[in-house]
């Protein structure tokens, strides 16, 4: 960027909502699906102990009523949460199981919907017509409720006397637990779920709202359910090696026919210890024979069309000892690589953790070494994360380059640093539009006594993201105070108890946090789900506010537990949301330990990481620069990729970085990819082409990533990113062709494209794409969003004949192909200034076809020191941003 004057800043109209996109899934899949879901949506009453097996699913069961025919009793026993029981709208009702012979009853689970019982009792009987209370309530909540109780019967009653509706009572499922003869395990087994709580993970996971890790909850009224192919798998990690003796399966409708019950020691080579070809579902009560750390259903053949769907994977542990002539193993997937230990992690030399009781002047004094070493250090090989275990601290943290720092709590409160986290230029004379690639992320921050300003003077990748500036007469400036200029920034999940002072900072994307005020604007101020954001009112002040976010979730983050293990938090996808999603709130999510993960340090063959991902490993990158020479190939559902201090993926010898393949719910964050010398077909692609399965319920998404050509050294790539998968969301990212530093020049650092698009419903958030030899942004797919893009052509074209598209002078900044017929765009800021030739003309930044389904709103131009001249601002509408009249608006387009 170059340092202009603010410019002058009239109106827009509000954002329009969101297109829908229209289902993909067949109805019954989706009748099925959205039952399953309001049914896991239930709340739990009580936690369930180490449950005995479901005794009562089909078998007979009667009711006092029932409101029509397609309600029978049945229905609350058949193991479909998606079927349910209602009685007629009065009091006294109730339901009866026949277990068909006596049992011992331990366990009632009651999944209701939302006709249920304020008054009832769970009674008895060995006969069917006396009967004895086990249970009696007169608050039920409704819910999940999961009881303990004591009892013995063949027949076992629910008897509502008191409905919380006008309507009957109503049952999904009435689940009856217990055990028939005495003991379900074999001798010398114990009583214990050895599951229970346990990590768990999955080859995939349905949605974000079926993961693993609910099949080992202790609550029979969630569960894991995975992607509708086979083979698919669900792995608990007992912690230790131990005596498996028996495996409790409680199968959803959707089950396994042929399915294998398998241990390990290393979570590599795999011993099956239990095989079924011709299995039925229900509740499986499996008496095995082996042992291991690691214990995994292996599922081969569904039985419906559905994926496999567990309530349950119960695990007992004990004394028995491996078969002398044990079963055959699985083939390993792969030579097994370093574990992790989630308590004592080895992230290398470069990352820095620091508990409350090292002293302040150790700290300091690091701190400072860091910040000299990175202060002016854009270009070179060193990496850096500082990170704070949670307590309080005194420090001052001044960020140069490729520098993180981050707080181990799972809320950004959980560690407070009494001082500073600032990024300041005055290695650059106060200019900070070189103030690129480095991060804050979830800390609190409490100014020193007497002081009420902080400096978060930044322009691309650098995210300040989940933190907590406290104190409501404090302000951060987004710029450097009084001296120079700042151009483009991002800030997320983040809350500011004072005002936000953005003063010379050109533009600006703010999602999903809470201010106590904001002030100024320049170019191109953007808002989105920000409680305390100022008045709609584009382009004077250029402020566009747009209500909520769509769908967005945060990005993955590393923290501490109460017990000292380090784990992931990956936060939930969340709709139409706005503020954090912490402050004076439980974030929604999943937990994953360090276990699960294998650390990336330097040096490690690409062989290596590949083969963890395909031993179902997420990966950490550790700071540093990562060469490949092949891509890391992402196939796992729901893989986590997360980076620390900007960690660099380099691809050498015209190698891509990084593919993932068309499955759901993949998560990137923090990593920046680099192109070498040797030209690179692309750097990351994200789905193969033709890709086009629907990942709406549990998108792959990219937090962080950042694209670099040229700069350190030479740099070459066709394309930078493609995005072939549907539903995928961008959450900051920039894409860079370098403008300065070493290895720059048109015929040096070449590449075509930033940002290819050919999947539907992409959504792209704080979107930044610069100095690309062709077209910017190309977006192919059908119901695509853009919410904030700051973009500038390339700067030393020698002249006009060599930047030509066709008979058209130059290649828009962000072009939508034009058989797509629903687009939208907000905020969108294209500036050019053309070094070498400033004759040279941008015909124009934005380039669409011109139909009621394809939307663009508050955009301006800038010809930055009237160095050049960009003619329209979108196809040929908007004014000639040029010298003498170098700002243009826009507010919509058609």
């Amino acid at each position: 960027m170059r340092p202009v004057a603010p410019p002058p800043v009239a109106p827009p109209d509000p954002p329009p909502p969101p297109r829908r996109r229209p289902t993909r899934r067949h109805a019954a899949l989706a009748g099925l699906a959205a039952a399953a879901l309001v049914a896991a949506a239930l709340t739990v009453s009580s936690a369930a102990s180490a449950a005995d097996a479901v005794i009562s699913q089909g078998k007979p069961a009667t009711a006092s009523s029932v409101e029509n025919a397609a309600f029978p009793a049945t229905a609350a026993v058949d193991g479909n949460a998606g079927t349910r029981w209602a009685s007629a709208f009065s009091d006294p009702q109730w339901i009866r199981v026949d277990l068909g012979a006596t049992a011992t009853i331990t366990q009632i689970t009651l999944n209701w919907e939302a006709a249920y019982a304020r008054s009832f009792q769970i009674q008895t009987s060995p006969d069917g017509n006396t009967w004895t209370n086990i249970y009696t309530t007169t608050t039920g909540a409704g819910g999940t409720q999961v009881l303990p109780v004591s009892g013995s019967g063949r027949y076992v009653r629910l008897n509502g006397t008191v409905r919380a509706t006008a309507y009957g009572y109503s049952l999904f499922e009435f689940q009856v637990h217990g055990t028939f003869g005495g003991s379900n395990p074999p001798g010398g087994c114990g009583t214990t779920n050895a599951a229970q709580g346990k990590p768990a993970t999955a080859s995939s996971v349905q949605n974000a709202g079926f993961p693993a890790t609910a099949a080992v909850d202790g609550n029979a009224g969630t569960r894991w359910s995975s992607a509708a192919s086979d083979p698919q798998w669900i792995r608990v990690d007992l912690g230790s090696t131990q005596s498996i003796c028996q495996v409790v399966l409680q199968w959803e409708a959707a089950y396994a026919t042929a399915f294998q019950i398998q241990t390990s020691t290393n979570d590599s080579t795999w011993t099956t210890v239990y095989s079924a070809t011709s299995a039925t579902g229900g509740t499986q009560t499996l008496n095995v024979t082996g042992s291991g750390r690691y214990v995994r259903m292996n599922g081969t053949a569904r039985g419906t069309g559905y994926g496999y769907s567990l309530w349950e994977m119960r695990i007992y542990t004990g004394t028995g000892t491996n078969p002398t002539d044990p079963p055959t193993s699985e083939p390993p997937t792969g030579t097994p690589v370093e574990p992790t230990d989630p308590r004592n992690p080895n992230f290398g030399p470069n990352t820095i953790v620091y508990d409350p009781s090292t002293p302040t002047a150790t700290i300091q004094s690091r701190l400072n070494s860091i910040f000299t070493q990175q202060e002016r250090n854009q270009f070179g090989p060193e990496r850096y994360a500082v990170l704070f275990k949670p307590g309080t601290y005194t420090a001052d943290v001044n960020l140069g380059f490729f520098t993180q720092v981050a707080g181990l709590g799972m809320s950004p409160d959980d560690v407070n640093l009494n001082g500073h986290v600032r990024a300041e230029a005055f290695w650059m004379g106060g200019n900070a539009t070189q103030n690129f690639w480095r991060s804050a992320e979830n800390l609190s921050v409490t100014l020193p006594a007497g002081v009420s300003v902080e400096r978060w003077a930044v322009s691309q990748a650098a995210p300040y993201r989940r933190m907590h500036l406290r104190g409501g007469g404090n302000q951060i400036q987004l710029w450097n105070g009084g001296d120079g200029w700042s151009s483009g920034g991002f800030m997320a999940d983040t809350k500011i108890d004072g005002a936000v002072v953005s003063g010379s900072q050109q533009q600006w994307y703010s999602r999903n946090s809470e201010f106590g005020s904001w002030s100024g604007s320049v170019w191109n101020m953007v808002f989105q789900g920000v409680t305390g954001a100022p008045p709609n009112h584009f382009p004077n002040p250029s402020h566009t506010v747009i209500a909520n976010t769509p769908t967005v979730r945060e990005k993955p983050f590393l923290y501490i537990d109460g017990t000292g293990e380090y784990r992931v938090f990956v936060p939930a996808l969340r709709a139409n949301s706005t503020g954090t999603t912490w402050f004076n709130k439980t974030p929604a999510g999943s937990s994953l330990s360090l276990s699960t993960f294998f650390i990336v340090r330097p040096g490690t063959p690409v062989a290596t990481i590949n083969s963890a991902l395909s031993q179902g490993k997420n990966l950490l990158f550790a700071p540093g620069v990562h060469h490949v020479t092949s891509p890391i190939q992402v196939n796992r559902a729901d893989t986590v990729v997360l980076g620390l201090g900007l960690a660099t993926i380099q691809a050498d010898n015209g190698s891509v970085g990084m593919r993932i393949a068309d499955v759901n719910g993949v998560k990137v964050g923090g990593i920046m990819f680099e192109a070498g010398e040797t030209n690179s077909p692309v750097l990351m692609e994200v789905g193969p082409p033709g890709s086009s399965a629907d990942h709406a319920a549990n998108p792959v998404s990219l937090h962080d990533v950042f694209f670099r050509i040229g700069g350190a050294g030479v740099g070459r790539a066709t394309n930078t990113l493609t995005v072939n998968s549907d539903d995928v969301i961008g959450d900051h990212m920039w894409l860079w062709r370098a403008d300065h530093g070493d290895g720059v020049g048109w015929s040096v650092n070449t590449a075509d494209t930033g940002l290819t698009v050919n999947g539907d419903d992409v959504t792209m958030y704080g979107l930044f794409v610069e100095h690309f030899q062709k077209y910017q942004t190309v977006w192919n797919g059908e119901r695509g969003r853009t919410y904030f893009y700051q973009n500038e052509f390339p700067y030393e074209m020698p002249n006009q004949a060599a930047w030509m598209n066709g008979s058209t002078r130059g290649y828009a900044a962000y072009k939508v192909n034009d058989a797509v017929n629903e687009h939208f765009a907000i905020g969108l800021g294209s500036y050019c200034v053309f070094t070498l030739d400033p004759s040279v003309v941008a015909e124009r930044s934005f380039e669409v076809p011109t139909k009621t389904g394809v939307r663009f709103q508050n955009m301006v131009t800038v010809s930055l020191g009237g160095a050049g001249t960009i003619n329209h601002i979108i196809n040929n509408a908007g004014g000639t941003a040029r010298a003498g009249a170098e700002i243009q608006y826009l507010n919509n387009y058609p």
